[in-house]
């Protein structure tokens, strides 16, 4: 399976001050300079390169080829940074996640794994369920462009955002069980939400890798593409939502993500006070004139 890097941004912006911190010091930063993205950079930190797109969207590329994009402390830390600056940053209206090299996420670090015992694997575990739940509770939607093998805590990372688009030939899975471990990062209850207990108990008991296609079929993945056009597809996916109302996206994906579990009269509820405070922002009058008027809405200009 052949992987491929995140192509350059060609639109120009401006990467705010902090997640343009995470950008390291070397290539990526003269290539952005020269585009125009202001850069800076943070001593010793490249694990994460950001870019601002334009239209509101925002890339987010993990940056560990050598170690297939693992997941470490470290990693874990700086994707917590760079989504709590996105989730005050109201110029972002969409977040793309992805990985260089030939892996969106090869799961955790194996290196650093093998030399938990139970506290420290507890403590790990943790800092995932925090990582996701920002993930989760991120007011702008979050679209996983898996590229590459996401397996372990690349799946679990890829399940917690709101889309995942995959290219044709990439492999997804949970091999913990190989290990002589399960899934630690949320996998046991987000895959069964998704696909079922069944499936859940297949993948997670075998340890097995499924294709695109199948995850397709399973509504694992939500959308194929070959694996030449999915970066343009992911971009011009991430762009179409980046048209819809802001507040709208916000209070949509608080209902859906805030109310499994829940019983229908407590989502009923919640879906209540989420469609009441839609009619707060001129977005709702907005989008119903829009409408009547026959033309396209204009969001967030009021």
């Amino acid at each position: 399976m052949d992987g491929w890097d995140v192509p350059e941004a060609e639109l120009p912006g401006t990467v705010t001050r902090r997640l343009a911190s995470l950008l390291g010091k070397a290539a990526g930063r003269e290539k952005a300079e020269e585009r125009g993205v202001n850069v800076e950079t943070r001593e010793g930190q490249a694990d994460l390169v950001v870019e601002n797109l334009g239209e509101g969207i925002l890339s987010l590329a993990m940056n560990r080829p050598g170690a297939m994009n693992a997941l470490d402390g470290r990693a874990v830390s700086g994707l917590k940074d760079a989504f709590r600056d996105c989730a005050s940053d109201r110029g972002v209206k969409v977040v793309l996640l992805t990985g260089k090299g030939k892996a969106f996420v090869a799961g955790a670090d194996l290196s650093q794994l093998a030399g938990f015992g139970p506290k420290e694997a507890a403590a790990f575990s943790r800092q995932g369920y925090e990582l996701f739940e920002i993930v989760e509770s991120l007011p702008q939607p979050v679209v996983a462009v898996i590229n590459g093998f996401a397996l372990g805590g690349g799946l679990e990372l890829a399940m917690a955002c709101d889309f995942r688009l995959a290219g044709a030939g990439v492999q997804v899975g949970l091999p913990e069980v190989l290990l002589g471990i399960i899934p630690g990062f949320g996998g046991t209850q987000r895959l069964k939400s998704l696909v079922g207990l069944a499936r859940a108990r297949d993948l997670i008991f075998s340890g097995r890798r499924v294709g695109a296609d199948e995850a397709l079929a399973w509504g694992l993945v939500d959308r194929v593409f070959p694996a030449e056009q999915l970066w343009e597809e992911s971009v011009s996916f991430a762009r179409e939502l980046a048209t819809k109302s802001a507040s709208a996206l916000e209070q949509a994906k608080r209902v859906l993500n805030g109310t499994r579990g829940v019983t229908l009269e407590e989502g009923l509820r919640v879906e209540n006070e989420a469609f009441s405070r839609c009619f707060e922002h001129p977005d709702s009058k907005e989008g119903m004139r829009a409408f009547l008027e026959k033309r396209r809405p204009e969001y967030g200009k009021a």
